[in-house]
């Protein structure tokens, strides 16, 4: 469910409340009773479960870690390596 956030405009009180996409909007502000309007707000993005990784889907491997010291060691592409070599 949409997390949506209102502000009171008798009190100032900004709020947020969990709704439903069908439910009507908040009218009434929780603390003074006053008339409240809902604001937009830059809304939150997150990335859950498995598969989310920055070199594709994981595979069980962790690559090699760069900066080792030992040139042509670690990633080849990164800027790092490519300074030892």
């Amino acid at each position: 469910m949409p997390i949506y956030e209102y502000r009171c405009d008798a009190c100032g009180l900004v709020f947020e409340a969990r709704q439903k996409f069908s439910d009507k909007p908040l009218s009434e502000c929780k603390e003074c009773g006053g008339s409240v309007h809902k604001l937009i707000s830059q809304s939150a993005f997150a990335l859950k479960g498995g598969g989310w990784y920055q070199q594709g889907y994981s595979s069980g491997k962790k690559p090699a870690a760069c900066g080792s010291g030992t040139p042509g060691a670690g990633c080849g592409g990164c800027p790092k390596a490519a300074s030892n070599a």
